[in-house]
């Protein structure tokens, strides 16, 4: 055990850790202030949730032993057997990399959140969001991470262009057109109640992308401190690549377009972190920014899909670019485990890429269908029309996000008593 890289990756595990909030502020500031702590508390629910089920049974489906390339075999239930035993062939303690690990496998289902925000009910989420984590995360992550058949293949994804981004967005979109279109989307104006929040929200996930990125080398080492300058080139290219896009498009330049453009790009570097250089990384950022502006923008306006806060654009749109861009400009002469893409003269590990993007597309659509209508038959998932003119805050939890005029204009149910009232009887006269 080497006690630096040991450090290195607890502390990685942290800021991994730290994501997940930061992804609750960053998509609450979007939505109406009337859904603002429903939208918080999916992540941070979802951040106590998996957490357990990854201890469980979420390390042993993704990191135990093959079996027969498809899943990991039940050896480590509830981590048995797991403890101070060091990683195949690393430095640092099984335990740290379960730490590690754990932070991804909340942050994850985290994202998809924002596809599906102002009109999922409390309860249906929560099944639907386990079931997720163990039926498709996990498969996933041991087809890439823990030796399945898309590591076999030769696919490569340093810290989750695959394993998290692809299939977050792509199942985030897929649940968001079964689930509906929110009540007015397309007809009234649907606007972010507090950017100065999703501003915080993205510069925390920017400082805590660079141990997910970095931590990845599992190890203080070049590879890691090669990750960590990639990540902020690409960010910071990103925030870029979207602004001109956007200013050349409407003519002028947004805050929630820099910060959009920022995660981009971090999005788009992340499966190629280990395994390019810096000047690529400003290309993978600069385009990722364009290309996930154009799928904002454009592309979901055009088709009518209701991305509530454009977890596809960003997380679908930009893994899918930087997987192929590991393709294209992964070479050994940073990460010798590595492989050269294609702009060093190899086809085979875009060729890899490109299938790895194909499996990752199909299952995220045909699992999160299945399990969509599973819980569907199970529990309501769709708010109803009244629930949703008030704002789940009220209707599923209880609670407002901000106090002042709590009561004021309170819309009201069958019977014209409003659900403050119901909720709090002691409330009378003009508040009600």
């Amino acid at each position: 055990m080497n006690n630096g890289d040991t450090a290195w990756v607890l502390i990685s595990a942290a800021l991994v850790f730290v994501m997940t909030p930061a992804v609750a502020l960053f998509y609450g500031g979007m939505v109406r202030s009337k859904n603002v702590l429903t939208t918080i508390m999916q992540s941070m629910f979802i951040l106590g949730m998996v957490s357990v089920e990854f201890v469980l049974v979420g390390y042993t489906l993704a990191f135990g032993a093959d079996v027969n390339g498809l899943i990991g075999d039940l050896s480590k239930v509830g981590l048995s057997g797991v403890g101070y035993n060091l990683v195949d062939g690393g430095t640092i303690p099984e335990l740290a990399f379960v730490a590690f690990q754990c932070m991804f496998a909340a942050l994850t289902p985290a994202l998809i959140t924002g596809a599906f925000a102002e009109r999922m009910k409390f309860k249906g989420f929560a099944l639907l969001m386990l079931l997720w984590a163990v039926f498709i995360y996990n498969p996933m992550a041991h087809w890439v991470w823990g030796g399945g058949f898309l590591a076999q293949l030769g696919a490569l994804d340093f810290a989750g262009g695959l394993v998290i981004h692809i299939l977050s967005g792509v199942s985030g979109l897929t649940i968001c057109i079964l689930l509906g279109k929110r009540r007015g989307y397309g007809k009234s104006a649907i606007v972010p109640h507090n950017i100065p929040m999703t501003v915080l929200g993205a510069a925390i996930l920017w400082g805590g992308w660079f141990g997910f990125n970095a931590g990845s080398a599992l190890g203080a080492n070049e590879l890691a401190a090669n990750a960590f300058v990639v990540t902020q080139v690409a960010a910071a290219a990103g925030l870029l690549g979207w602004v001109l896009v956007e200013w050349i498009r409407s003519g002028k330049p947004t805050i929630l377009g820099a910060v959009s453009g920022a995660i981009a790009g971090l999005v788009a570097i992340t499966p190629a972190a280990g395994y390019v250089t810096v000047l690529p990384s400003v290309a993978i950022g600069l385009i990722g920014g364009g290309i996930c502006y154009t799928a904002v923008a454009i592309v979901k306006e055009r088709f009518g899909y209701d991305d509530s806060l454009d977890a596809f654009g960003v997380h679908g749109i930009g893994g899918m670019w930087g997987a192929i861009a590991t393709g294209l400009w992964a070479t050994t002469a940073v990460n010798p485990d590595g492989a050269n893409g294609l702009f060093y003269g190899e086809t085979n590990l875009f060729v890899a890429q490109v299938i790895s993007i194909g499996v990752a597309v199909i299952f995220a659509v045909v699992g999160s269908t299945v399990l969509y209508k599973v819980v569907n038959a199970l529990v309501v998932l769709r708010a109803s029309d009244d629930e949703e003119i008030t704002g789940l805050d009220l209707t599923e939890h209880g609670e407002r996000g901000y106090n002042v005029g709590l009561f004021a204009g309170a819309p009201s149910f069958v019977g014209g008593e409003s659900y403050a009232v119901k909720l709090f009887p002691s409330v009378s006269g003009s508040q009600s």
